[in-house]
């Protein structure tokens, strides 16, 4: 693999760190700014709307630019987002210090994972794209950890201000590392909104809301999960996210391997693996061995669908790769919100803390039906006319320049 995927991992470890970190940390933020939890809580939700808002918008701002160009600028964003976190003295100003961290996320994997596709063949393209979302998985296993244990010793700002260094490393590394990008010619907003009226687009963003909602349903009440059910330490919990982070990281280089292959079977395959392993839990947490492969397991299951589902927004917003790609960010984050929300719901209603897993394999089961619903219109004799419209009302609004 190219040395330049090496350098978008790099950044890609930063944004991980930083998306994440936060949730670790927020008892401290919130004390050192005298503000309660469910107020600090906004410190995680600013960061998402960031990451909803900037994906779409930032990326059809400067599809005219240079890809490269758009990397380096996304993590000088990004760098400038943490240091403002880092130094910021209210409770105000860290709320709009996280909107603007999470402003470049979606724009610089979208660009990137075009990026990291156009670098290899393209029966290596879900490959080249799972390298670059290791460093987005490998945060969770060593960034977070060691960002909270910072934060908790030295203050929550020195994490923050670690994490601005890390994104400066990763803007050498991009500068330095990735190859230089030809400059888009003849695109147009126009010409690339023309992509979102394919549906195929929008069940590969239906697949993302509602099959990683199930993960994140899950993920957000791990922790209590582990210590109040199954009986773990505080400390052996937070091995346990460590675990997690494993099976994240080995789900991403297996689904990258496999969605070359076969990247529709690897989603069925992997949606449904993931709703088996989020509905044992229901047994298995009663049990310390149990529980920790089935959270390895589900963090696998969970992330390996991801490669298939980033190499197939390229096939089918062809027209638009960047901003399909920055789009499926914005949903992501989506997902996590809806994950979160309904999770929370089952356990306010009395149902437990293993009732989000069950709500998470729903959710994962419904991705899986959106997935099939996709794969059944690739093989309907319709979908060939469909896309040829397409393709002409593409030709046809890219020969009307941008205004």
């Amino acid at each position: 693999m190219p040395i330049a995927l090496l350098a978008l991992a790099i950044a890609a470890f930063g944004i991980g760190t930083t998306e994440f970190v936060m949730m670790g940390l927020l008892p401290e933020v919130a004390s050192n700014l005298h503000v309660s939890l469910p107020d600090a809580s906004g410190y995680i939700s600013l960061y998402a709307l960031g990451v909803v808002v900037g994906a779409p918008l930032l990326t059809a701002g400067g599809m005219r630019v240079r890809r490269k160009t758009m990397l380096i600028s996304m993590m000088g964003l990004f760098v400038v987002g943490n240091l403002a976190s880092a130094f910021a003295p209210t409770h105000g100003t860290l709320l709009a210090a996280r909107f603007i961290a999470g402003l470049p996320h979606g724009t610089f994997f979208g660009v990137g994972a075009v990026v990291a596709a156009g670098l290899v063949a393209r029966d290596k393209r879900a490959q080249a794209i799972s390298m670059m979302f290791i460093g987005l998985t490998v945060a969770n296993i060593v960034g977070v950890p060691l960002g909270t244990l910072l934060g908790q010793s030295l203050g929550w700002r020195f994490t923050f201000a670690v994490v601005a260094a890390i994104g400066v490393i990763a803007l050498i590394a991009v500068a330095l590392l990735v190859p230089q990008q030809p400059k888009p010619t003849d695109v147009s907003l126009r010409g690339e909104l023309v992509a979102f009226k394919r549906p195929q687009v929008w069940l590969a963003f239906a697949v993302v809301v509602f099959g990683f909602a199930a993960t994140f349903s899950f993920y957000s009440y791990i922790k209590p999960l582990l210590t109040d059910v199954t009986g773990f330490s505080p400390t052996m919990a937070t091995a346990l996210l460590a675990l997690f982070g494993v099976g994240m990281t080995a789900g991403t280089i297996i689904g990258g391997r496999l969605a070359d292959r076969a990247p529709m079977k690897t989603l069925y395959v992997f949606l449904a693996l993931l709703a088996v392993t989020l509905t044992t839990f229901l047994v298995t947490s009663h049990s310390m061995v149990l529980t920790a492969i089935n959270v390895f397991a589900v963090g696998l299951a969970g992330f390996a669908a991801i490669p298939s589902i980033q190499a197939r927004i390229l096939d089918k917003a062809k027209e638009a790769p960047a901003l399909g790609s920055a789009s499926i960010q914005s949903t992501f984050n989506i997902a996590n919100s809806l994950g979160a929300y309904l999770g929370g719901l089952v356990i306010a209603g009395g149902f437990g803390l293993t009732a989000p897993s069950w709500v998470g394999a729903i959710l994962a089961l419904v991705g899986l039906g959106f997935a099939l619903l996709s794969g059944w219109l690739d093989r309907s004799p319709r979908s060939g006319e469909v896309v040829a419209s397409h393709r002409a009302e593409v030709e046809q609004a890219a020969e009307v320049p941008a205004r």
